[in-house]
């Protein structure tokens, strides 16, 4: 992806939903781990997209919605207080919760300033550069990926012959080590 991807109906239609549809229909997975990197959300120090709070929950909200067991992980972010919120908000999504728009004060609550709110405006600051043909050619690159695979991948167990484990080794001499027997005069 470019700079400066956000949560647009371009981003999220177009490219999100129908790649993580594609990726679930072929793998059919019995569970999914989910790793939310906050990286990705607007005015984040080192990240270079313009995800919204609600953005980024609205892609977990798409993958619960599968109703397979979901495991969420954390990630990368660097806006510390961002972060938290983001966390905070897509928590309350996956237990199915609503929580205040307002947020409840604590001994950090400076830390949240000017706004003080869940979701503050994380204005767009790097210029999107993901054009819908841009985002069409990945989403084709990747469907066609997954076609190319025969079937969903897994590793199969298999076990391990009882003789390989008790083989002994043993060790040939070394070619360099000359003995007295290997000696001779000119």
């Amino acid at each position: 992806m470019s700079d400066g991807l956000t949560k647009s109906a371009r981003c999220y239609r177009h490219l999100f939903q129908p790649v993580i549809k594609q990726v679930v229909d072929f793998y059919q997975p019995t569970c999914i781990v989910l790793q939310c990197g906050a990286d990705s959300l607007g005015c984040d120090r080192l990240g270079c997209f313009n995800l919204s709070i609600r953005g980024h929950g609205d892609c977990v909200q798409y993958v619960k919605s599968f109703n397979i067991p979901l495991l969420v992980l954390g990630g990368g972010g660097y806006t510390v207080r961002n972060v938290a919120r983001c966390w905070t908000y897509e928590t309350s999504l996956l237990v199915d919760e609503t929580i205040s728009e307002e947020l409840p004060y604590s001994e950090y609550f400076e830390y949240f300033a000017p706004d003080f709110t869940l979701h503050p405006d994380v204005s767009t600051r790097i210029e999107n550069q993901n054009t819908r043909q841009y985002l069409d050619q990945i989403r084709q690159t990747i469907f066609e990926n997954l076609k190319m695979l025969n079937h969903a991948p897994s590793v199969q167990i298999h076990d391990v012959p009882s003789d390989l484990l008790s083989y002994d080794r043993t060790d040939e001499a070394d070619p360099e080590d000359r003995g007295a027997e290997d000696s001779y005069t000119r």
